[in-house]
C-alpha cells in the first residue's frame, strides 16, 4: 500500500482496509538518464516499454501505416493476396507461442496487414459507383440523413434512387442532395422531385480534402441540386431510431433559436446538436484565430464536461443520500449515469469521429472504473483509436481524426509522464491555481501535439491559443457546458430559458474575450506550407511518444521538428488551373493574379485560404484578344491561356505554357508545356511551378485506377 498513491486509488475504484489510516508514498528518485551510454539508456527504455507489454499501444499506429501503403501502391491489393496474407500471418502466429520475439513481429505485421486490407474490405461491403456524367429527370429517393437545416434550405443524403416515368436511372447507391425550398424533411421520409445528380468533385489543390475518397466509403457515389421543391410521397415510420433522433436534435435547436440571437444561437447548437450550419462565418473565424475552433466541434471536452458532470453529480447525490452504506456501491452507479449521458449526448451530436473517439474513451474509463482498475491509461488510448480505424479507415485521413487522436496521445502521454499528486489539504487558493495551470498545460500539450496537421490542413496556427483557452475555457467548463446540460434537461418542462440564456451570455462572453485574443493573433499567425511528408513523420512521433513510458519519449517529437523543417517545408504554386470553372492563377512579382476566371469563384477562394494571399484579376502583364489571354510571370515565363484553336499556332511555338479548354494538338504538346481539356478531366486542378526552364506539375487527382475515382468521360 505504500507505494501506491491516492491518484491511483481513486481510479482504480480501491482504497486502504477500514480502520487503516492512509500512509503518504515515499516518493521515487528521480529518474536519471546514462550519462556515459545513450545508447544504453534508449535499449533499457525501448526494453521496459516491451516489458510493460506496451506493444499493444502500437497496433493502431501498425494500422494506420498500412492505410498509408495500401494507397501509396501502383493499384489495389487484389483479394486473394489480403487472403493469402492473412492465412500466413495466422500460422506464424500459431507456431510463434514460445518464441516471444517472433510473436511480437507477427503481432505488428497482422495489425499492418489488416490496415493494408482495410480499404479494400469497406469498399466491398460500402462503396458504390461514382457518376461520371450529370443526370437530369424527376427521381423518387429515400431521405437517410438530414446534415443541416437553414432556414428553407437543407443538405440531405438519399437513397434508394429510382426514376420517374421516361427518367434515366443512376447506379449510385446514395447522394447528397442540397434541397433549396420545400417542406422540412426527416429521415424516412421518400420524396419526389426533379433532381440535376453531377459528379463529386475532386480536391480542390493538390493534397487537400479529397471528396471523392471520402464519399466513396460513405457510399454518396453523386452530389445534386433539386430544380423544385420536393414533395413527400410517403412519411417515414415515427418510431424508427434516425427519425426519432433528428426529431429531437430539430426540437433542441427550435428552442435554442426561440431563446438566442446569433451568433450565440449557432454556436449554441453547434455545441449542443453538432450542427455546425448556422455559425457565422466571422465567428468562426474569430474563434479559430483565438485557438477557440474547438469548442465549435463536438469532442472530448464537451463529453467530458457532460459526462463527468454527471458523474459527480450522481456521486455527490447518492452520497448525500448515504449511498453506498453496504447495498450499492455509488462510484460505480454515478459511473453508469455518467456512461448513459455520454452514449445520450453523442447519439445528438451528429456522430463526428472526434465524438465518437470521445465516447469511446469515456465509456472505457467509466467501464475501468466498474471494474475497480486505473482509468486514463495509453492502453485505453489504443482500444479507442482501433475500434475507430477499424470501422471507419477513411476516418484517418480526415483532420477532425488526425487532430483529435494527436492530441488525446499527447494528453494522456503527458499525464502519464507527469501524474499528480491529489492533495485534498491544499487551499482553496493552491486549487485555483492549479486548475489554472492545468488549463493551461492542456492548451500548451494539445496545442503542440496538433499543431503539425493544422499547419498541413489549414495553414493556420493559433499562436496565441493558451491564452485564449486559459480565458475561455473556465468559462466554458463552469457555464457553458452546465448550462447547456440543465437547459436540454429542462426543454421536456418548457423551462428551459434562464440556463440556455445563461448559457447565450456565456458565448458573448467567450466571443469578446476571443475578438481580442484575435486581434493580436493575425498579425502572427502565418503558417509554411508543408508536403504530406510532414503527416507520415507526425505519426512516427506520435507511436514513438505513446510507446515508451520514459523521458526518452520526447526524443521523438523533437526529432520530428527536426525532420518536418529541413524535409517537408514546401512552396507555392507560381500557376493554378481549375478544372471546373475558366480561373487560371498566375505569380507575378506582386503575387498571384487571375489571368482568366472570377476573382469570387469557389476555386478561387479556396487557392486564396490554402496559400494565404490575395488573388484578384491581373492588370499589368496580361494582353488579351478574341483568341486568348498571354501573361507574363514571376522568373519570366509566358503562359498562353487559349480560347479558340486559331491560337494554338502561334501560342504553342511563343509560350512556355499553353492553358487551354480545348483539345491541344499533338504538335503543341511537342513544342510547350500544355495542360488542356484531357488533362483537366483526367487530373483535376492542375499546380504548377516554374523551375527556370521547365514546370513542376502536380495534379490534384492521383491515382485514377481507384474505384473512388470519377472516371473521365
Amino acid at each position: 500500500m505504500s507505494q501506491t498513491t491516492e491518484i491511483e486509488i481513486e481510479l482504480r475504484g480501491t482504497g486502504p482496509p477500514e480502520g487503516r489510516a492512509r500512509q503518504t508514498p515515499t516518493p521515487a528518485p528521480p529518474a536519471i538518464l546514462p550519462k556515459r551510454d545513450v545508447r544504453h539508456g534508449l535499449r533499457a527504455a525501448i526494453g521496459q516499454a516491451l516489458e510493460e507489454r506496451r506493444l499493444f499501444v502500437l497496433l493502431p499506429f501498425c494500422v494506420i501505416a498500412g492505410l498509408i501503403a495500401s494507397l501509396e501502391v501502383s493499384s489495389a491489393p487484389q483479394p486473394w493476396v489480403l487472403i493469402a496474407d492473412g492465412v500466413a500471418l495466422t500460422l506464424i502466429l500459431a507456431a510463434s507461442t514460445q518464441a516471444l520475439t517472433t510473436l511480437r513481429l507477427a503481432t505488428v505485421a497482422t495489425a499492418f496487414w489488416l490496415g493494408f486490407s482495410l480499404l479494400a474490405i469497406h469498399g466491398a461491403l460500402f462503396g458504390t459507383p461514382m457518376l461520371s456524367q450529370p443526370a437530369y429527370g424527376t427521381f423518387q429517393a429515400r431521405v437517410d440523413e438530414i446534415i443541416s437545416k437553414t432556414g428553407s434550405q437543407q443538405r440531405i443524403v438519399v437513397s434508394d434512387i429510382r426514376p420517374v416515368a421516361e427518367t434515366r436511372g443512376i447506379e449510385v447507391r446514395r447522394a447528397r442532395v442540397f434541397v433549396r425550398a420545400g417542406p422540412d424533411l426527416e429521415p424516412g421520409d421518400i420524396i419526389e422531385t426533379r433532381f440535376r445528380f453531377y459528379s463529386v468533385p475532386g480536391p480542390a489543390v493538390p493534397g487537400a480534402f479529397d471528396a471523392q475518397f471520402h464519399s466513396y466509403f460513405d457510399g454518396i457515389g453523386a452530389y445534386a441540386t433539386t430544380n423544385a421543391p420536393p414533395v413527400i410521397v410517403s412519411e417515414g415510420d415515427a418510431g424508427q431510431p434516425d427519425r426519432v433522433i433528428e426529431t429531437l436534435r430539430g426540437g433542441i435547436s427550435a428552442r435554442l433559436d426561440a431563446v438566442l440571437a446569433e451568433p450565440a444561437a449557432g454556436i449554441a447548437r453547434a455545441v449542443i446538436n453538432g450542427d455546425q450550419s448556422a455559425v457565422t462565418e466571422e465567428a468562426r473565424e474569430i474563434m479559430a484565430t483565438a485557438g477557440l475552433a474547438h469548442v465549435l466541434s463536438i469532442s472530448g471536452l464537451h463529453l467530458t464536461l457532460v459526462a463527468g458532470g454527471v458523474y459527480f453529480a450522481l456521486r455527490l447525490l447518492l452520497a448525500a443520500l448515504g449511498g453506498g452504506a453496504g447495498r450499492f456501491s455509488a462510484k460505480r452507479l454515478a459511473a453508469i449515469g455518467g456512461m448513459i449521458s455520454a452514449l445520450l449526448y453523442f447519439s445528438i451530436s451528429g456522430g463526428n469521429v472526434a465524438a465518437m473517439r470521445s465516447t469511446i474513451m469515456i465509456l472505457l474509463v467509466f467501464g475501468a472504473i466498474l471494474a475497480g482498475r486505473r482509468a486514463l491509461t495509453m492502453r485505453n488510448v489504443a482500444i479507442a483509436g482501433f475500434l475507430v480505424i477499424v470501422t471507419d479507415p477513411a476516418s484517418v485521413f480526415r483532420p477532425s481524426f488526425q487532430l483529435s487522436f494527436a492530441a488525446v496521445v499527447a494528453l494522456v502521454g503527458t499525464y502519464e509522464s507527469y501524474r499528480p499528486r491529489m492533495d485534498r489539504e491544499r487551499s482553496t487558493v493552491r486549487k485555483l491555481a492549479s486548475y489554472f495551470l492545468g488549463i493551461a498545460v492542456t492548451s500548451l500539450v494539445a496545442g503542440a501535439a496538433t499543431v503539425l496537421f493544422s499547419i498541413y490542413h489549414f495553414q493556420q496556427t493559433s499562436p496565441l491559443g493558451v491564452v485564449g483557452n486559459l480565458i475561455s475555457l473556465p468559462l466554458v467548463g463552469f457555464v457553458m457546458m452546465p448550462a447547456a446540460l440543465l437547459g436540454v434537461l429542462a426543454m421536456p418542462l418548457g423551462l428551459e430559458w434562464l440556463p440556455i440564456t445563461i448559457m447565450g451570455w456565456s458565448i458573448d462572453w467567450m466571443l469578446q474575450c476571443a475578438a481580442v485574443i484575435a486581434s493580436y493573433s493575425r498579425h502572427v499567425s502565418a503558417s509554411p506550407l508543408l508536403t504530406p511528408v510532414s503527416l507520415v513523420i507526425g505519426l512516427v512521433a506520435l507511436a514513438w511518444f505513446a510507446f515508451l513510458n520514459s523521458p526518452w519519449r520526447f526524443l521523438g517529437p523533437a526529432a520530428a521538428l527536426l525532420a518536418v523543417s529541413l524535409l517537408t517545408l514546401d512552396k507555392p504554386p507560381d500557376v493554378l488551373v481549375a478544372d471546373t470553372t475558366q480561373a487560371v492563377a498566375v505569380r507575378q512579382e506582386g503575387g498571384m493574379g487571375l489571368a482568366s476566371g472570377k476573382a469570387n469563384s469557389f476555386a478561387v477562394e479556396i487557392w486564396q485560404e490554402t496559400y494565404s494571399e490575395p488573388i484578384e484579376k491581373l492588370t499589368d502583364g496580361l494582353l488579351c484578344d478574341a483568341l486568348g489571354c498571354i501573361a507574363h510571370g514571376k522568373g519570366g515565363f509566358t503562359v498562353a491561356v487559349v480560347r479558340d484553336q486559331a491560337a494554338f499556332g502561334e501560342d504553342c511555338r511563343a509560350a512556355d505554357l499553353v492553358v487551354t479548354r480545348l483539345t491541344a494538338p499533338r504538335y503543341c504538346r511537342a513544342a510547350t508545356t500544355v495542360i488542356d481539356a484531357t488533362d483537366l478531366r483526367r487530373g483535376g486542378v492542375q499546380w504548377l511551378r516554374w523551375l527556370g526552364g521547365s514546370f513542376e506539375i502536380r495534379p490534384a487527382i492521383t491515382g485514377l485506377n481507384r474505384p473512388w475515382r470519377v472516371a473521365p468521360p
